[in-house]
């Protein structure tokens, strides 16, 4: 449960870097992804999520980033 919430706080934080840094830029982004069709938005996010599956896993298993 610690390195759940210790994950949780961290994408928090990476969450809240750019609202906090660029706010400006994070409201024309925003704009921007509000036209976007939603099946780009669809495979955007499968991609992400993939990507860090994949990392995860070599994280993990394969001690590549240690």
């Amino acid at each position: 449960m610690k390195l759940f919430v210790t994950v949780i706080g961290l994408i928090m934080v990476v969450e809240g870097l750019p609202y906090f840094a660029f706010p400006e830029k994070m409201k024309a982004f925003l704009a921007q992804i509000q036209e976007m069709p939603p099946e780009s938005l669809r495979w955007l996010g499968f991609f992400l999520m993939c990507t860090g599956l994949l990392l995860c896993y070599l994280a993990r298993r394969t001690g590549i980033f240690s």
